[in-house]
């Protein structure tokens, strides 16, 4: 390990505040407890470099500091920026609306002589996880991680509610046919991709753009079950999976679905699955994962003809094409409009789950809150507001490309923790933590610390990194993080940024970055006692 016990002391840099109360009660600032070093000092990191900075947010008190000031990967620790600035600016009780306007006029018999345009406007759950109006729901294992994991735990709301919803008000207003075209308006923002798996950022989202697989076993020898959502004319899925001995479960194409609005597009599943099949972490019987869709507007606008039909609206232009953006026009009437929950439970479903696609949406949003509509300006509008409103140091932040996070984006443990503390300070302040997960609780850190003294009082964000090793063959755990609040023993509120970088290669990501998890709730369970 690169700091080690018994250079910690003069490796620290030290601020205390509060000068005027008993110190006879106050921690020493100057050392870092032995048992949470001990930790930082096991086996495991002998070659890693951890980093600590410990802060009351009410009194700016610093608590402990250890390589403060040291730039490192942030992993998804940078999605406490892009939410939380996104929440700050919007505001918790923003809700999305999603129009579908008229270009051109309705005749007695109904039919709309022109086109009817779907206005993407970045609703991240657009209909779907829908509990109620002001709710939406989230598993502690989410789909977007289901091929990274290798299980899932899929919500029951029906992913194509909105698209209904729309379609019932576009009849209720007396449209029964369309003569024109069905088009998806995608320009609220460019389009863009990030290097976290080059993922699509779009203005329209269904079921987050991914098709759900499920394969449940049969009898030995027997093709399993295997079912999907949503199920449109996009995309379609075939294939079978046997049961049978080993789990291997596969999907065509490296479950990336490039031919929406071509007719016959469809994915193939194959393997298979044995009877008794418990998926790990969720230890579910059946196994899920997903297809990526790679046409979001196309595939939004097939669903929505679909719906339009289900409730009676003919359309005339073909449905299995592309869509046609060129005919996307701001001019129209309002015929039909889906409202979000509060965007509050938007960032919660992000922070909890950690969706990469979300926190990207997020920065997107929040650009737009100050006129930018493409990423680079996003990025450049969210770094102004950290230095100039939020009084971060721009030297000690880095984020180059994207709003989630992995590959390059890095920060040092002051930035984290300036962030954490101005946010105590907005109207969103209990929106945003209540957001994070909770160690032993729920999100991320649901299975981490349960049968820890600070379960229940850590609010934090996860951050991981994976890299291929030097060799092309081995994984690297280049950065492991955890960022939040956490609500003390004695009745403080800090803000904490602990961070680990060069963590070693990993042989099971389960079991190897699982035991990091442990160890970095064990030091966040420490501070919640030891303060």
């Amino acid at each position: 390990m690169k700091i080690i016990a018994a250079g910690v002391a003069a490796l620290m840099t030290v601020a205390v505040a509060g000068c005027g109360s008993d110190s006879s009660s106050q921690p020493d600032p100057l050392v870092i407890p032995d048992d949470i070093l001990a930790i930082m000092d096991g086996p495991r990191y002998q070659n890693s470099t951890w980093s600590l900075v410990v802060r009351d947010v009410e009194t700016d008190e610093i608590f402990y500091e250890l390589n403060a000031d040291r730039m490192s990967l942030t992993g998804s620790t940078r999605k406490l920026f892009s939410v939380g600035l996104a929440l700050d600016a919007l505001g918790a009780d923003h809700r999305i609306a999603t129009p579908v306007r008229r270009v051109g006029e309705v005749d007695p018999a109904g039919a709309l002589q022109g086109d009817l345009v779907l206005v993407g406007s970045g609703d991240l759950t657009f209909g779907g996880r829908r509990v109620d109006a002001n709710t939406v729901q989230y598993t502690d294992f989410d789909h977007n991680d289901a091929n990274a994991l290798g299980s899932a735990i899929l919500t029951p709301q029906d992913p194509l509610y909105a698209l209904d919803e729309l379609a019932r008000q576009v009849a209720a207003s007396g449209i029964r046919s369309v003569n024109g075209n069905v088009v998806v308006d995608d320009q609220l923002f460019d389009p863009y991709r990030v290097p976290n798996g080059n993922l699509l950022i779009t203005p329209i989202i269904v079921n987050e753009s991914m098709i759900d697989v499920t394969v449940t076993p049969a009898e030995t020898g027997q093709p399993a079950v295997v079912e999907y959502r949503p199920r449109t004319a996009a995309f379609t899925v075939g294939g079978q999976v046997n049961t049978a001995e080993p789990a291997v479960v596969s999907l065509s194409g490296n479950g990336r679905i490039e031919c929406i609005g071509a007719p016959g597009c469809a994915g193939e599943v194959s393997g298979t699955l044995p009877v008794g099949y418990k998926a790990p972490l969720t230890q579910s019987g059946s196994f899920v994962g997903t297809f990526r869709v790679e046409d979001p507007a196309s595939f939004a606008r097939i669903a929505f003809i679909e719906a339009l039909q289900r409730h009676g609206v003919t359309v005339s232009a073909p449905m299995l094409t592309t869509n046609p953006a060129e005919l996307a026009s701001s001019d129209g009437t309002q015929v039909a409009s889906y409202e979000s929950a509060p965007f509050a439970q938007q960032a919660n479903l992000v922070l909890k789950v950690s969706l990469n696609l979300g926190a990207n949406l997020s920065l997107s949003l929040f650009g737009l809150t100050q006129g930018a509509r493409t990423i680079e300006s996003a990025l450049a509008a969210e770094r102004e507001t950290l230095t100039t409103e939020f009084g971060i140091d721009g030297a000690q932040f880095d984020f180059p490309t994207n709003g989630s996070g992995t590959p390059d984006s890095r920060a040092t443990p002051h930035a984290i923790v300036g962030l954490l503390d101005k946010m105590a300070d907005t109207p969103v302040a209990e929106q945003f933590r209540s957001a994070l997960p909770v160690l032993g609780e729920n999100g991320s850190l649901a299975t981490s610390g349960r049968d820890l003294p600070g379960r229940g009082n850590v609010f934090a964000k996860p951050g991981t990194t994976l890299m291929p090793g030097a060799d092309g063959e081995t994984i690297e755990l280049k950065a492991q993080n955890l960022a939040g609040y956490i609500e003390t023993k004695s009745g403080r509120t800090v803000a904490y940024a602990l961070m680990l970088n060069d963590g070693g290669t990993v042989t099971d990501i389960a079991a190897d970055v699982g035991a990091v998890f442990e160890d970095e709730a064990r030091i966040s369970s420490l501070i919640y006692e030891k303060l």
